[in-house]
């Protein structure tokens, strides 16, 4: 077992290792304030010295820009090419840089979610582990052992090794996916279109960069893909018998993206249950009532049940209430207080303004309702109703109108002797 990086130190003139470890630190130094650049530019970092921090302590674009230096210098003279200890830094910066990225992927992807960055951290120790095992010289070794196992899958022959690489090589392309596409989700997000087809857009994204990289995985480390044509055969009768309601609920979503019947931010009514659609998922869709209650709907309801959607065409909500005036009052000047009255409350609009009509001649009242418009139900409509209810009441009593309420006159008889 002999280690490379013993090698490439060892029995070198000084002069040639001294230009190796100076094109090192320099690339270093070009990765350090381009990375810091970067930060500076597309993190939106406050300061020059934030983004010199980002950059050294969790940036990624450092040890890219050091790689891709590295790998320039390495094509400037035939004798850099063969240089043991430029070639032994690529490992090294691709693995800092892997590491970079996939923490920076688990805080997009997964904010808050503790078992996630967990597992990035995990899987990042082992990279450093298997780039040590290299750098000593004790990975060939291991290789060695793990082709010696091997398994056949009709004509195709696995072994331990070959199993192990094809899962680095998912991981790693997986992980840059997802680092693609949750760079492509916020730039999209960001855009002025609309908000299906952003979501839209968003999962077929998604969906095709996920499906690539673990195709190109695959083929990267050897695996025919016909093989896959197999396992896509049971997905199909799997899909048939047991998972057609999870297909249905997928292709449910994509119709409701696509229609725009439902979109993110509509106040809808099902099943009983009223609230704001704050998310579409391919396979449910998140409602929020105005109490902080959520509700995960299936998609497939969305599109087999009736749904009443508040806000389809115009997102304003009428409410109204109900107030009992005595019988011997001018009731159209009633009528004009209660509409200046609730005007008067803040979320009521002044156009559609609010309006004032008899309704109903009770036993011990003149029934009178006032109907409003709102134009944010999504901030609760209790509020505004007891705003309303307290504006009209006020109004009522400074104007010296009474309020009945429900009385019983009882009349005793009187028996003769």
């Amino acid at each position: 077992m002999i280690s490379p990086l013993l090698l490439a130190l060892a029995h070198r003139a000084p002069e040639v290792l001294h230009a190796e470890v100076t094109a090192i630190v320099g690339a270093l130094i070009v990765g350090f304030v381009l990375g810091s650049w970067l930060e500076h530019r597309f993190v939106e970092t406050t300061s020059w010295r934030a983004a010199a921090r980002s950059a050294l302590l969790h940036g990624a674009g450092m040890p890219l820009i050091a790689l891709i230096a590295v790998q320039l210098t390495r094509h400037a003279a035939p004798w850099l090419l063969r240089a043991p200890l430029l070639k032994l830094s690529l490992p090294v910066l691709g693995v800092w840089l892997l590491t970079r990225v996939s923490l920076r992927v688990a805080q997009r992807a997964f904010p808050g979610n503790t078992a996630a960055r967990l597992a990035v951290r995990v899987l990042n120790q082992i990279a450093w582990a298997v780039l040590v095992l290299h750098l000593s010289g004790a990975l060939p070794e291991i290789i060695e052992a793990l082709d010696a196992i091997s398994v056949h899958i009709g004509r195709q022959r696995l072994t331990g090794w070959t199993l192990l690489r094809g899962a680095a090589w998912v991981v790693v392309t997986l992980v840059l996916a997802l680092w693609v596409s949750s760079l492509l989700e916020s730039r999209l997000m960001a855009s002025p279109l609309d908000v299906n087809l952003r979501l839209v857009v968003s999962r077929l994204l998604r969906a095709g960069i996920f499906t690539a990289a673990l195709l190109v995985a695959l083929q990267m480390v050897g695996i025919d893909l016909t093989v896959l044509s197999v396992f896509g055969g049971a997905l199909g009768v799997g899909l048939g018998l047991g998972l057609q309601r999870i297909a249905a609920n997928y292709v449910s979503g994509f119709v409701v993206l696509f229609e725009r019947s439902l979109r993110v931010g509509d106040n809808v009514a099902l099943d009983g249950f009223q609230g704001r659609i704050v998310d579409i998922k391919t396979r449910y869709t998140l409602v929020r009532s105005a109490g902080g209650t959520e509700s995960l709907v299936p998609n497939e309801m969305l599109i087999s049940n009736r749904i009443e959607n508040l806000s389809y065409t115009d997102r304003n909500v009428w409410q109204s209430t109900t107030v009992g005036v005595a019988y011997g009052c001018d009731i159209e000047q009633v009528l004009v207080l209660l509409e200046r009255a609730a005007a008067g409350v803040p979320r009521v609009l002044a156009n559609p303004g609010p309006g004032a009509v008899l309704s109903e001649f009770g036993n011990n009242a003149l029934q009178v309702t006032v109907g409003y418009w709102i134009a944010d139900p999504e901030n609760g409509t209790l509020g505004v109703r007891g705003a309303v209810n307290l504006a009209l009441l006020r109004a009522l009593r400074e104007a010296g109108v009474d309020i009945p309420f429900p009385q019983l006159d009882v009349h005793l008889a009187r028996r003769g002797a």
